[in-house]
């Protein structure tokens, strides 16, 4: 082989890797938005069973009882019935269409079971964010081996992925409003006793300049800050987090503010897996919404797109004013959670050679419709199934906007579990102005934790 040869075959491989990690797709395969993809890049039909039906717009009518600007949306499905139960009797019927952790519940709980209700594809989104998603399709890029993405604005980046790390963006790009307050919520834990716990409770506060079609600083995909007035322990405490879009150009930024210090102070271990305080230490930073950060430790691998029993429209959860009617020993009354049939995609992420987490595997599984993560199984470091977790997602018909907010894990080895960033009868105030650049000052976060 001459080098010219070598040469030119070198290249040819360059440019093929260069592709593979930098291209958007084609103007041609775009055009399948809107026509056999839904303006999102799920699939417009249903599936060949009837069980899944054919997309249509999602839910943006609220139903009757629903009071213009209320944080509390009531449940437009409180009528229906489940359509069958699955627990560990008859879960090999329905195997190949509920995750790992669940069956795991199953097979570990007496008692634990799955209500599967008619499925409603009531994901939505503005018309603003369909017409950005469209643009994306062949101007987002990605790079750094995936794990940065360039070029997308106020839409979902990869409506029509191409690897794990496109899908992850997605997700973490989600549209959830573009402002979201929850005025009270709460994160509870249950030990292996059935010991409910009140871990934390407080003002979570959330803003998207990446949804900002305004904006000027077009550096940060979103702004978290937590403000805690329970338990009185945790009264005054704060943490503010700042991530960045591209994070080959920025980094994570983190502060706490702590009442007995009165100082803030730079938190740049509140990433990853050290051990959430909001839960007591039953997650990890990285648990929250069942991932969050950055995509650098793991190497994620798409599967593809399978039909699946997770958490759906679940209403009742997470509006109930009742923590005691949700809470039981060893696993969430199975009364307060509708299940549904739905495609999700498939991302398997695991440990890279060389790095460090508590979780050397962890399988999520994305829905079509939102982009949002609704559930994930969770591997410790000899490969053992650890800590499976479920999102309980809700259309905000109002705005309109999917949210998976609440969320929380089991952990099969301890025997306990966690509910967190659950907003209760306080609701969840979703609104479309970002706050002031200078409310996410650490000035700022000291101010609101003064007592």
């Amino acid at each position: 082989m001459t080098k010219l040869t070598k040469a030119m075959l070198a290249a040819g491989l360059l440019a093929a890797q260069m592709d593979a990690v930098h291209a958007a797709v084609t103007a041609e395969e775009a055009k399948k938005l809107g026509t056999t993809l839904t303006l999102v890049g799920a699939e417009k039909a249903g599936n060949k069973d009837g069980t899944i039906p054919e997309y249509t717009g999602g839910l943006t009518t609220a139903p009757a009882g629903f009071t213009k600007g209320s944080a509390v949306r009531p449940d437009p499905f409180a009528g229906e019935k489940p359509l069958f139960s699955i627990d560990a009797k008859n879960m090999a019927q329905y195997a190949d269409k509920l995750t790992e952790g669940t069956k795991a519940l199953m097979k570990t709980h007496s008692g634990y079971r799955v209500d599967v209700y008619k499925t409603h594809r009531t994901a939505a989104l503005p018309k603003w964010v369909l017409d950005n998603t469209a643009k994306n399709a062949t101007r987002a890029k990605s790079s750094d081996d995936g794990l940065s993405m360039h070029g997308a604005q106020a839409g979902v980046p990869f409506p029509i992925p191409k690897n794990g790390n496109e899908v992850m963006h997605n997700y973490l790009s989600s549209f959830q409003g573009t402002a979201i307050v929850i005025p009270k919520f709460s994160a509870w834990n249950v030990d292996s006793a059935g010991k409910t716990i009140l871990s934390a409770q407080g003002v979570w506060t959330q803003d998207f300049p990446y949804y900002d079609q305004k904006a000027e600083d077009r550096s940060v995909l979103y702004r978290a800050r937590v403000t805690y007035t329970g338990p009185a322990r945790r009264n005054g405490e704060g943490l503010m987090m700042v991530e960045p879009l591209d994070y080959t150009a920025n980094q994570s930024r983190a502060w706490a503010y702590l009442p007995g210090q009165r100082r803030v102070r730079l938190a740049p271990d509140l990433a990853y897996d050290a051990p959430n305080s909001s839960t007591a230490g039953m997650s990890t930073i990285d648990d929250v919404n069942l991932f969050n950060g950055k995509q650098d430790r793991y190497d994620f691998n798409l599967v593809g797109k399978k039909e699946m029993y997770v958490p759906y429209n679940t209403y009742r959860l997470t509006y109930t004013d009742k923590p005691e009617d949700v809470l039981q020993a060893k696993f969430i009354n199975p009364d307060m959670v509708r299940w549904e049939l739905h495609r999700v995609w498939v991302v398997d992420a695991k440990l890279k050679e060389g790095q460090r987490h508590i979780y050397s595997r962890r399988t999520f599984y994305v829905d079509e419709d939102s982009w949002n993560i609704i559930a994930v199984d969770q591997y410790d470091g000899r490969g053992q199934l650890w800590r499976p977790g479920f999102a309980y997602q809700v259309q905000n018909y109002d705005v309109p906007a999917p949210s998976n907010m609440t969320a929380g894990h089991y952990d099969l080895i301890a025997g306990s579990y966690y509910l967190n960033t659950w907003p209760g009868a306080g609701g969840m105030r979703i609104g479309d102005m970002l706050q002031p650049a200078s409310s996410w000052s650490p000035d700022n976060l000291a101010g609101k934790g003064i007592r």
